[in-house]
């Protein structure tokens, strides 16, 4: 694999298994139904949301409600009552009427009346109900079932107790009996006038088409359904709107003639003439009511449905797909819908990656979801049941998962970069550090690189003579006074402290950052230098205190050169140290140790050529001479800075 490939694959390696890791866990639970419940809650609130449409007034429903039956004083009417509603209603020449009340057996007085009606009336179509079985559970009227004037006005419950799915056909469980829906049967009446008859659908021919209208059918795992009951013909149901959305008169206004001014009429004043009728209780003691969307969240609603407003609907929404185009509830492949939920996963995983601050992180989660749930809802407007929820959850949880991820990886990155570096740097440094920790880290460490840095070296004089004449305790006291003052000035002047060596302490300039410029690289040259003639005025410090308190006084050397050096992390698991190495660095420690006749004063200072260069005109500095240093091939030129103590205790040059 090219390297620059594996780079790229090691450093979003959580982009690429957060992404389809999400989205594969959110199509589990999916399929296993677990977000059914909610993708449910959410179509209903689209549903209540969208644009209510206009009513159709071309059906109109005869309702038997609570004052029909007070006044009539009995329920169910008599035969002599329904037979003079249908006769009334039939001579307003209606194209078709449903009567969505069981009449299985007769009720006297008037049966030979209603029989009547029934034999010549051949737009009227009455009810069974059949149920899952091939057993007939609610006969119909048995005229009417001889004359072929019968439907099913069965409905498909979902697991919630709502109603958003209608049947076209009830089918038996074997498939050798087939029966027209009450509503399919109506809207074929009506439309037959019309000049619409079915046909199957061009797009598929196991559809039924009528008109303008395709309807689809429903299978069990359209839209948020997970293995559904999908027996029959079923379709999704896409109410004009919530309960009383359609024109109703009560059975009392019709017996006595005195239907609603308001009604639309044709030209001779018929209410009725060319419509479809639908008669079916209302009242909701005979419990005939079911929730559906418009019920809200919880069935505890008082909102529900007469089971004749839902039949007004099924009919309204065939004749309106036929002749308008309206179009019905359209869903995703389940592939679709899979793809769907891995782009959230990405969006969301692209925001927990990019946007590190957990203001702009909780700012972007919410303008994304907003974002979602607005175009979720525009496509609904459309017509078109796209999943919101569970991209939701995609995103949501990817966002999450990459958070937490960034969150812990920046805590042990930050851990690691304390514990290479831990007091040896300045607050400023390590910042910096911090803030190029992605250059800088790689697997847990910190990754060599090679750049131009200054080495200091010192070491205290004849440290062994010195060492003798103290017992162990008082001699680590009196040696960690003197290193915490020389690392106070190397941090001062910006330096990573690399090691402590017994007495010796070994400082790099122009590290873990690499410098881009010659005047940087020059600049860690000068601090170098000036850091080392500090380190001697803070000697000269600790000498008068040391004097005063009896203990002996001591003269260092300082060696330093500027070059290549590799920095990075070494060691194993256990143990990990920031250093660096290179020529530079053996030029540094060879000059603080070379010809240990030549004197300094309290410090002596011996630069290479290289370092001399950078800070030419700059201090006053002396050639010692071209010399071999030890474990060296070629010779090197070797420069002492000149400098002498204030009398404030601080170096001049």
């Amino acid at each position: 694999m090219p390297l620059p490939l594996a780079k790229i694959i090691r450093k979003f390696h959580v982009l690429w298994i957060t992404i389809p890791s999400v989205a594969g866990l959110i199509v589990l639970l999916r399929v296993a139904g677990a977000l059914q419940s909610l993708e449910w809650m959410a179509f209903d609130q689209y549903v209540r949301l969208r644009p209510q449409e206009a009513t159709d007034d071309r059906v109109i429903i005869v309702g038997v409600n609570e004052n029909d039956i007070r006044q009539l004083k009995r329920y169910p009417f008599d035969d002599a009552t329904f037979a003079k509603l249908l006769t009334k209603i039939k001579q307003q020449q209606p194209r078709a009427i449903g009567l969505d009340i069981y009449r299985d057996l007769p009720v006297e007085p008037g049966h030979s009346e209603l029989a009547k009606v029934f034999q010549t009336t051949p737009n009227l179509i009455g009810i069974e109900k059949r149920g899952g079985s091939t057993e007939v559970e609610v006969a119909p009227p048995p005229i009417l079932k001889q004359r072929n004037q019968t439907a099913s006005n069965d409905v498909v419950l979902d697991g919630d107790g709502k109603l958003r799915r209608g049947l076209l056909y009830w089918t038996s469980p074997n498939g050798e009996e087939s029966l027209e829906s009450l509503g399919l049967r109506l809207a074929m009446l009506y439309l037959e006038a019309q000049g619409i008859t079915s046909q199957p659908a061009k797009t598929n021919s196991q559809y039924l088409q009528l008109g303008h209208g395709i309807f689809p059918i429903f299978e069990p795992s359209d839209g948020s359904y997970v293995s559904a009951d999908a027996g029959g013909y079923q379709i999704l149901l896409n109410y004009r709107g919530a309960s009383g959305k359609f024109r109703t008169v009560s059975l009392r206004d019709v017996l006595q003639d005195r239907l609603p001014a308001d009604l639309m009429r044709d030209s001779q004043g018929q209410p009725f003439r060319g419509k479809i009728v639908l008669i079916g209780v209302t009242a909701r003691s005979l419990k005939d009511v079911f929730y559906t969307p418009y019920s809200g969240d919880s069935i505890t609603t008082p909102e529900r449905m007469a089971g004749v407003e839902v039949q007004a609907n099924l009919a309204s929404q065939i004749i309106s797909a036929a002749i308008d185009g309206r179009s019905g509830f359209q869903v995703w492949t389940d592939a679709m819908e899979a793809v769907w939920i891995l782009l959230w996963s990405g969006v969301g995983t692209g925001l927990g990656w990019m946007v590190r601050s957990p203001r702009w992180a909780v700012a972007g989660t919410v303008i994304s979801v907003g974002g979602l749930g607005l175009g979720s809802f525009a496509a609904f407007v459309f017509s078109w049941w796209i999943p919101v929820v569970p991209p939701a959850l995609a995103l949501l949880t990817s966002a999450m998962v990459v958070t937490v991820h960034i969150a812990h990886s920046e805590r042990r990155d930050r851990q690691t970069v304390m514990n290479l570096f831990g007091r040896y740097v300045t607050p400023t440094i390590a910042e910096t550090i911090w803030r190029d920790r992605d250059q800088l880290l790689s697997q847990g460490r910190l990754r060599g690189q090679k750049l131009t840095a200054t080495v200091l070296f010192t070491d205290i004089k004849n440290f062994s003579t010195i060492a003798e004449r103290f017992d162990p305790e008082t001699l680590m006291i009196w040696l960690n006074e003197y290193m915490e003052a020389m690392t106070e000035v190397v941090l001062k002047h910006g330096a990573v402290v690399d090691k402590f060596i017994g007495d010796a302490i070994m400082a790099v300039f122009g590290v873990p950052i690499a410098r881009k410029t010659s005047k940087d690289i020059a600049h860690d040259a000068y601090s170098a230098v000036q850091c080392a003639i500090e380190m001697s005025a803070a000697l000269a410090a600790l000498n008068q205190r040391w004097a005063q308190q009896g203990h002996p006084t001591i003269q260092m050397r300082v060696g330093i050169s500027t070059g290549t050096v590799v920095t990075g992390s070494l060691g194993g698991q256990q143990r990990m140290d920031y250093t660096a190495i290179g020529d530079s660095v053996n030029v540094a420690a060879r000059l603080e140790s070379f010809d240990k006749s030549i004197e300094g004063g309290l410090c002596r200072i011996l630069i290479s050529e290289e370092t001399f260069t950078l800070v030419e005109g700059q201090f006053p500095v002396q050639a010692v001479g071209t010399v071999q240093l030890k474990g060296r091939e070629q010779p090197t030129n070797v420069y002492q800075v000149l400098w002498e103590p204030s009398k404030s205790g601080r170096g001049r040059v």
